[in-house]
């Protein structure tokens, strides 16, 4: 039977792969985005947009009565949504702080606790986390922080909605080449220096066991079969090409 999956932030990037896979594998995906850019009229048959805030525990909850009222159900639910940016502590704000974590971490929060209230045994909570949450970088502490605090959702909901059933995961890419991490890396506090292919050339050389780095299909692919785990919840797992053995 075909699932019915939420994915935040599916318009582009990894959100746009995960929606493009799981709509080619025969699920009914809602993709919630803040900007409708077409994508999703692409797709076909069993996608719909709806515009939505991930920040904005109303605009999750909006999301989960509209898959319900579409198919009856709601089997997996993907937080996607999040913004990359590097800041120099010496240059860090509060609104700064406050923006970053609402949409990385406040977004995974409230995007759970609305997906666990129509959740029933076996569905999923997938969280796209980063490797920014397994380690820190220069420039990097605010994203770092809120990348850290998915994880930690993560592996705390796996607890509390285990008895249930339902199974909470996170996956954690690398750098992986979208347009949204391009013009992220165009930071000049970034890692880059304003030559973002450059850049993603040269790290996988240096850091990746098997020279390259994960496409955001590679990291769709990876969702989908760990969906199907069906012993596995809690896990932050890195999907990197070898950058991190752990």
């Amino acid at each position: 039977m075909s699932r019915t999956i939420i994915i935040t932030g599916g318009t582009q990037g990894i959100g746009a792969a995960l929606a493009a896979y799981f709509h080619a594998k025969g699920d009914a995906v809602l993709i919630g985005a803040r900007h409708d850019n077409g994508f999703a009229s692409t797709l076909g048959d069993r996608v719909r947009f709806q515009k939505a805030d991930a920040t904005l525990p109303a605009d999750h909850a909006a999301l989960v009565q509209t898959a319900l009222a579409w198919t009856g159900r709601l089997d997996v639910y993907i937080n996607n949504a999040g913004q990359s940016h590097w800041m120099p502590l010496d240059k860090i704000t509060e609104d700064f702080w406050a923006s970053m974590m609402d949409v990385n971490a406040k977004s995974v929060l409230f995007g759970c606790q609305q997906a666990a209230k129509a959740l029933q045994a076996g569905g999923n909570i997938l969280n796209i986390s980063s490797m920014a949450s397994k380690r820190g970088t220069a420039n990097n502490s605010v994203y770092c922080a809120a990348k850290f605090a998915v994880n930690g959702i993560t592996q705390s909901l796996a607890k509390e909605l285990g008895p249930r059933q339902i199974r909470v995961n996170a996956v954690c890419p690398v750098l992986v080449s979208t347009p949204g991490l391009l013009e992220a890396l165009q930071d000049p506090a970034g890692p880059a220096q304003g030559k973002p292919e450059e850049f993603l050339a040269a790290f996988a050389r240096s850091n990746s066991a098997l020279g390259t780095l994960p496409t955001a299909e590679q990291v769709a692919e990876f969702c989908f079969a760990l969906l199907n785990a069906s012993a596995v919840t809690g896990q932050c797992i890195n999907v990197d090409c070898g950058v991190l053995p752990q």
